[in-house]
């Protein structure tokens, strides 16, 4: 490298592309209809059967909770709720693969089901394909400014 190439930025005037916009749109409306079905799904878990499975019950509530954070996060589309948006999905992300790996690898350490279990096969696997479908679309929409080193040739 001779300091004369463009360099890029992570950062732009504009700022990155919404989240919320576009695809976004059907993105944030397939994560509001699971943070409802997880959150209903807790709570009704949580409130009549708790005892027997709390480890389970516990882990739904966690999904639902990642859920409704991820679609406030990726609704609002950015500033400082972009690097939220970024640590929602990835929790998501870590909770199906290690929630559905140990539920295929050790059937009895979750006696009910989570969301996540199985890798969401009770949800059609969509819990386990969102998570994807949702770094991509935040990765899509990050700012791309190409930004020119001071005193390079094209500075100048």
């Amino acid at each position: 490298m001779t300091g004369t190439e463009p360099r890029v930025s992570a950062g732009s005037p504009a700022g990155p592309a919404s989240t919320s916009t576009g695809p976004g749109r059907a993105l944030v409306g397939v994560y509001g209809v699971f943070a409802l079905a997880a959150s209903a799904r807790a709570g009704y878990q949580i409130a009549t059967k708790f005892a027997q499975a709390p480890v389970a019950y516990a882990l739904s509530a966690l999904s639902a909770l990642v859920y409704v954070l991820a679609t406030v996060a990726l609704a609002r589309g950015g500033g400082r709720w972009r690097p939220v948006a970024w640590s929602a999905v990835l929790i998501e992300l870590v909770g199906v693969l290690a929630v559905g790996t140990v539920s295929v690898l050790d059937p009895g350490a979750f006696p009910a089901a989570t969301v996540w279990s199985a890798y969401g096969q009770g949800y059609g696997y969509v819990p386990l394909v969102l998570p994807f479908v949702g770094l991509a679309w935040l990765w899509h929409t990050r700012s791309r400014s190409i930004e020119v080193a001071p005193g390079s040739v094209a500075d100048q």
